[in-house]
């Protein structure tokens, strides 16, 4: 699969951009208003008692800020943040040493933590529960195990995919919050904000063009705002507006809602040679030419979520607003099928 300008999953190039662009406080924090304010209530609630915060899961798609979320918890908590992910933690006795040696009140940070496999998990029950971790001794015959207490400690957990997370692992969890896509008026304070640190000027209707292609998600939108910026300095005077990103955008096959030449090729697919539909996901993903799972994925989330796809029991059918977006006839004969 090529690498793709709007896709979501954090690349190389967005980890020091992101580090330097995330805010720290809550107050600085744009969006997820719902999340913000039960958290601030548990944090200084916490505070008040001088007690550790609540294991916190949050679950959504990539891009919506969860990691920058843990981030500002350690920092409006004052203690420590300890980084990991599922996939890096293999055996049972590495996550030990990582909770054992968590200060009193730190906060570990677990992204991608329904990849965890299942005895690394069964060492957070005990740990999450009563701050105790289960150590065995020697082996064989000699084995023995031992229990050391642990600080108490706040586990964040951050996944794209909470339906894999285990019932037992997922209960442990006392603040559980869902990530929501942002709006464009949300993205557009973000990507103004985001300007200002970069040092780059941008007018309204730039950062209001910018946010209505960024497909609801503020890493995708400083991504953007990263690459505009060089065609702003290059081919105009150095100010973001609507035509640069017009500009920038349409060169890089970006268009205004935020699709890319492999979405559009998919809803062109189900139009085009399948009259919009009902085709199945292997058959399309066959003619697309992609891997039916990478199909189903990667491109499809999006383009359901925003009605360009409908899935039915017989397939995939382009909706009403695909075929506007591509500028073609609606069959309104579809609608019966």
């Amino acid at each position: 699969m090529e690498r793709r300008l709007i896709s979501t999953q954090i690349t190389e190039e967005d980890i020091g951009n992101e580090n330097s662009l995330r805010p720290d406080s809550l107050d600085d924090y744009i969006g997820q208003e719902k999340i913000k304010r039960n958290l601030k209530v548990y944090i200084e609630a916490a505070k008040n008692r001088g007690d550790a915060l609540d294991h916190c899961l949050f679950y959504g798609p990539p891009g919506l800020g969860k990691t920058t979320l843990a981030g500002i918890i350690a920092n409006e908590m004052g203690v420590n943040l300890k980084v990991t992910s599922g996939p890096a933690i293999e055996k049972p006795g590495e996550m030990a040493a990582i909770l054992n040696n968590l200060s009193e009140g730190d906060i570990l940070f677990v992204d991608e933590i329904h990849r965890l496999n299942r005895q690394v998990e069964e060492v957070l029950y005990p740990a999450m529960e009563d701050y105790e971790i289960d150590i065995m001794i020697g082996k064989g015959a000699t084995a023995r195990s031992i229990r050391l207490q642990l600080p108490k400690f706040t586990l964040i957990g951050a996944t794209t995919r909470a339906g894999l997370l285990s019932a037992p692992l997922r209960d442990r969890f006392g603040v559980v919050s869902h990530m929501e896509f942002y709006t464009v008026a949300e993205l557009e304070k973000i990507i103004v904000r985001s300007a200002s640190v970069l040092e780059v000027d941008i007018d309204s209707e730039g950062a209001n063009e910018l946010a209505r292609r960024s497909r609801g998600t503020p890493r995708l939108a400083n991504r953007l705002l990263k690459r505009v910026r060089d065609f702003a300095q290059v081919k105009y005077n150095g100010v973001i507006t609507k035509d640069v990103c017009d500009y920038a955008l349409n060169l890089l096959d970006v268009d205004r809602a935020g699709l890319d030449k492999n979405d559009r090729l998919i809803l062109e697919t189900i139009i085009d040679k399948y009259d919009g539909g009902p085709v199945g996901l292997d058959t399309l993903a066959a003619s697309i030419g992609e891997d039916g799972s990478t199909l189903e994925d990667v491109y499809e989330p999006y383009l359901i979520q925003n009605g360009f796809i409908n899935r039915t029991p017989r397939g995939r059918v382009a909706s009403k607003l695909a075929y506007e977006i591509l500028e073609k006839d609606y069959n309104k004969q579809i609608e019966e099928n």
